[in-house]
This record gives C-alpha cells, structure tokens and sequence, in this order.
C-alpha cells in the first residue's frame, strides 16, 4: 500500500486508472444528505451496499412473494431471491463494462426493499387505500431514508438512492450503474418468473411464441446469456442500450408473460383474497393507531408523519406470513381456531 494512503484511498485511486471515465467514481459521490467521516477500508458505495445487506427490511424480503403466493415448492423465487438475481446481473455487467460494480450492486439490493407482502396484489392493494397513492420504488426510497435504523434511515449516497427510486421502466437513473439495474431488474424478472410458471405448470416451454424464442433463447440460460450479452456489446461511449431487435423481443415477451402468467387466474386467481387481506389490515390500523408498534407510533408522535402513511408503512413492512397471522389475529374470534 503506497505511503500516506488508507485502503479506501488506495481503492479509491484504483477505480481510476481501471474504470471507464463514464463510471461513477466512489470518491467523486455527490455525498450524503448528513455528512459523515468516512471509512478507512470501504469506498462510499461499498458501504452502502454494506448497510442495505445488514437491515431489517433486506431481511424481510426472504418472505414475501415475488409472483405466486404460497407454492408448494422450495425452488420458486422470493423477493430475496429476486433481489439477488437482479444483484448479479448488474454485476456482471457492469464489471465488463468496467463500470462500478459496488454501485450497480447496492442500487440492485436496494431497489424492492419496499415491497408490500403477496407482491403486486398488496401494492395495487395500498395503492387504492392510501393516500397519495403507494409505489414499491418510492416506498423503498422511504425505507433508506426515513425507517431504517428506528426513523434515522440509513444515509445512503444520492447516486444509490437515485438508482433505487427510477429503476422501473419509467424511471430515468443519472449514472449508467443505474441503468444497468434498470435492464437487469427486467431481466431476471422475466426469465425467473417463466421458470417459476413452467415449475408451477402454468405454462410449458413450448408455449412461448416460438419468433421470440428464437431470438432470445430456448431455455433461461439461453435467454439470460443472450440478453446480458447483447447489453454488453451495445452500450458504449457512456450509454447503456440494448439492440433494437433484442429489446423489441424481450418487450414482447414481458408481454406474453402479462398475458399468460401474471394475470393468469388459474396461477393468480387467490391474489383478489390477498388484496382484501391488506386493504382490511390498512383499514384497522388506520382505525387503531395505538396498537401500532412503538416505533411507528413515535413516528407519528415524534416525527409528526401523516397517520396514513405510517401504517402504510407498517402494512407495506409486512411479511406474507405476518400479514396472515396478523389478519387472523385481529379478523377470526380465538373459539374458531379448532375449524
């Protein structure tokens, strides 16, 4: 290690004479919203990548559901698993992009850290009960900030906070790590959730339209090496891009997977029981704000935030199977429990 050097600077002074000029450089962070001494060992986005693995709510995403509720199973997806899968396809990318990987990784890991429990069902679910409306990006953005760590949040840097909240389609990140995450997000989502459909017998292999299989693949290895590839060998001189004719297949195959999958009654007819389980627990909540746990209750005491939003927040928080035994809790009298 040169004189005069940490490890940090020593890692920091690496990533520029190994990066590409268009990456993000750790020591060139616009910062974070309190500023604090920083490591000797860690860059900043390293550190962020650190505390978003070590929280609570990263650890919750172990039970919640990616697409189907309660499989019967131990290989379909969670939303940790999600998380991971997106994780290192970012990684992947990025490192032969020579970009920075600790970026791509801590956005990736932090990007559905606030999804509601049953997936989708409880975000369209709070979606209509709360008000001003829920979504699972800007909600993860209130958990980084404002949840974590008892209300202290947990101080990212605003590049990781800015690839978190527009890492949907929508979204418009301001660093090519977030961009990647962007496009790994649907990535994995898509090739995870066609193996978990064909698992669950939802859809065969075959069914996939055969003018996208061909392009993209046969199988999900096929189609994961042909979609990371293809961004590999198209982004450049500081964009991130797919060819026209790779995007416009995986596009028509997140289709085909809307169509036939995600809104599937025979794989998602149980979501409308979900949706209701949430709507109701919302509702009791909003209507018992004392039997809030103590830290959402100080948040309404102490930190003057809107009662709909805390117990939104506390809904969305949920696992699937503490909403159950929380709904069975407060909805279905103790004497029923012998049926």
């Amino acid at each position: 290690m040169p004189d005069g050097l940490n490890i940090r600077e020593n890692m920091e002074r690496r990533e520029h004479e190994v990066l590409s000029p268009f990456a993000a450089f750790s020591d060139q962070t616009k910062g974070r919203d309190r500023k604090e001494e920083k490591c000797d060992i860690r860059p900043e986005y390293q550190r962020d990548r650190d505390r978003i693995l070590h929280c609570k709510a990263f650890r919750r995403l172990k039970g919640k559901t990616q697409v189907f509720l309660a499989p019967e199973g131990d290989h379909y997806r969670t939303r940790l698993t999600h998380t991971l899968e997106v994780a290192q396809n970012a990684r992947t990318i990025a490192r032969a992009l020579r970009l920075n990987e600790d970026l791509a990784e801590a956005i990736a890991l932090g990007h559905d850290l606030g999804h509601t429990p049953f997936g989708h069902a409880g975000e369209r679910a709070l979606a209509r009960v709360c008000p001003g409306g829920f979504e699972h990006q800007l909600q993860s953005i209130r958990v980084v900030e404002k949840l974590e760590k008892d209300g202290a949040g947990l101080n990212l840097t605003k590049e990781v906070r800015d690839g978190i909240q527009n890492h949907k389609t929508i979204g418009k990140p301001h660093t090519l790590e977030g961009k990647i995450v962007q496009f790994s997000d649907k990535i994995a989502y898509i090739n995870h959730d066609i193996d978990d459909a064909v698992r669950g017998h939802v859809i065969t292999e075959d069914d996939i339209p055969k003018e996208l299989t061909d392009v993209l693949g046969h199988s999900s290895r096929e189609r994961l090496n042909t979609l990371i590839h293809d961004i590999i060998m198209q982004s450049g001189n500081g964009e991130i891009r797919m060819s026209e004719k790779i995007y416009k297949a995986m596009m028509e195959l997140r289709g085909y997977m809307f169509s036939n999958v995600y809104t599937n009654q025979g794989a998602k007819g149980e979501e409308k029981k979900a949706e209701a389980m949430v709507e109701q627990l919302y509702y009791y909540y909003a209507g018992h704000l004392e039997l809030l746990p103590d830290e959402y209750q100080r948040a309404i005491r102490d930190r003057n935030e809107p009662d709909c939003r805390v117990v939104c927040d506390y809904v969305a928080g949920m696992t699937d199977r503490y909403a159950v035994q929380k709904y069975k809790e407060i909805m279905i009298p103790d004497a029923w429990d012998i049926y």
